[in-house]
């Protein structure tokens, strides 16, 4: 039989005209759940000052040991101490709660409290699509994956490296990266980390994009910025935190521990690491200017010890994650944990199940901002297009989850009782014809026809529908207005700054 995929194409074109409303960002009913008892969370913590008392944290950068040296810190060498106690009371200048402004103002989240912010992956080499394969990342996919993200009702922010555009030099691409962010989409965003000088580039083209008087006083811009676990704050890291910290920008701070390797294998010991690491990279940004914005953040994952490959999705990280979310509302500091992870090298169903794991660890742990929500493939080293659509998909499922059980008077339908009794089907009453169109989460991925219908429209899988997506998304696409000067402008930083330095390309 000839395949025809008229029908479903003219029905995934109708819901495409007609793009759902949501909100800038979530503010969540269904509450985080806690694992451990308090008594658990103050042995945790009593472990982790443990590791920062007796072990210490190497802070290779002279200028941050002075500002901790300062602070009371125990300095000897590059090794770093803190007596029990002494980090948590250096991070209590830091908000619970903060605004990233959007160009958009519509579009500006806040950060911490009930509060849930999606942001695609970030930091992929490598794109992946279902027509050209696994190839390295451009320019190009870059501002694609900008675009997507604009286009979706699901994704809050713009994030930050969805991919690196190895087509662009190493030392230059930060610029491209940010003003696609700027031109593209006109959600809040992050900037650069790899390079202090990189960090402040980014600062700067967003005091061009918002004014320097309003920048030197709200959040414009965050960095995302790792620690090289174990107990190592290298001065790339540390760099970025001060230039964001300095100019009252935010800055994530996220161990990045794979059991095992950056870390211990058991689960207690990562995470009374991540703890110590984190508040340290906190407390630096507070040194530098107290109150300046911070995100508690964290990444755990595993390993398969047999083989020393990275596993992700699996459940050991997502109980962890739980206990994360405790200890970052004990410190009181907004949480970003987990993503959409998967060590899947397609958008598979294993792909699907890793990812749904971790991504409801994050909602149940009570994370504020969800870098990685979309597009996370071969353990964060390929960026997926068709995964992109399927994992947004998943957003705005959770985007309704998120929002628990209504108990206004209408949800309990008595008219509706009335008008249909006892026996009969709720499918024509009038309580259905006003809700029928919000009453459920209408995927856009998934096919719910009958064997027949789904046969004769083609036997297309949720792959293929995703890249039909894709390509329907990018064609509609059409830019948000910028204003022309300040579009100049951001051109002409950005020239001036490419043409102060040779190419590097590593």
């Amino acid at each position: 039989m000839a395949r025809r995929g008229g029908g479903r194409a003219a029905r995934v074109t109708e819901r495409s005209a007609a793009r759902p409303q949501a909100p800038a960002y979530i503010r969540r009913t269904l509450m985080p759940h806690d694992l451990v008892t308090p008594d658990g969370l103050d042995l945790i913590e009593a472990k982790a000052d443990q590791i920062l008392a007796e072990v210490g944290i190497d802070i290779n950068e002279d200028v941050d040991r002075e500002l901790f040296r300062a602070a009371g810190a125990a300095v000897d060498g590059q090794r770093v101490r803190f007596e029990p106690g002494h980090v948590k009371e250096l991070v209590a200048t830091a908000p619970s709660e903060f605004v990233q402004h959007a160009r958009n103002p519509d579009k500006s989240v806040v950060l911490g409290g009930s509060n849930v912010v999606f942001a695609p992956a970030y930091g992929s080499p490598f794109v992946r699509d279902l027509a050209a394969g696994r190839r390295y990342a451009s320019l190009e996919d870059f501002e694609n994956f900008v675009k997507l993200t604009h286009a979706s009702p699901w994704l809050h922010h713009s994030g930050g490296t969805i991919c690196e555009p190895v087509d662009v030099p190493v030392n230059k691409r930060h610029l491209d990266m940010v003003y696609a962010h700027i031109r593209y989409n006109d959600q809040a965003f992050l900037g650069s980390v790899t390079a202090p000088e990189r960090a402040r580039d980014s600062v700067e083209m967003a005091r061009i994009l918002f004014g320097r008087e309003f920048a030197d006083e709200h959040c414009v811009i965050m960095g995302n910025v790792n620690v090289n676990s174990p107990l190592v704050w290298d001065n790339a890291m540390t760099g970025a935190i001060r230039a964001y910290a300095e100019a009252n920008q935010g800055a994530v701070i996220v161990p990045f521990i794979l059991g095992g390797a950056m870390g211990p294998v058991t689960l207690a010991g990562d995470i009374a690491q991540a703890h110590a690491e984190t508040l340290v990279g906190v407390a630096l940004a507070q040194l530098v200017r107290p109150g300046a914005p911070v995100i508690y953040g964290n990444f755990l994952s595993s390993m398969a010890l047999r083989s020393g490959s990275p596993t992700f999705g699996t459940p050991e990280p997502a109980v962890g994650s739980l206990v994360v979310g405790q200890l970052a509302r004990r410190v009181g500091l907004p949480l970003r944990c987990a993503g959409a992870f998967t060590a899947s090298k397609v958008p598979d169903g294993q792909a699907m199940a890793e990812s749904t794991m971790s991504m409801m660890s994050a909602i149940l742990c009570g994370t504020n901002f969800l870098l990685h929500s979309a597009g996370w493939l071969e353990g964060g080293l390929a960026m997926g297009y068709e995964k992109f659509m399927m994992d947004a998909d998943f957003c705005g499922a959770l985007h309704r989850y998120l929002q628990g059980v209504s108990l206004d008077p209408d949800e309990f339908a008595i008219d509706g009782f009335h008008e249909v009794g006892p026996g009969k089907h709720f499918f024509g009453s009038q309580h259905t014809l006003r809700h029928y169109e919000t009453a459920f989460y209408d995927s856009p991925t998934a096919d719910n026809n009958s064997f027949e219908q789904w046969r004769d429209d083609g036997e297309s899988r949720t792959e293929d529908r995703a890249a039909q997506r894709v390509a329907e998304t990018l064609a509609a696409y059409e830019p948000p207005p910028l204003d022309e000067s300040i579009d100049d402008a951001l051109r002409d930083y950005i020239g001036a700054k490419k043409s102060s330095m040779d190419d590097m390309w590593y």
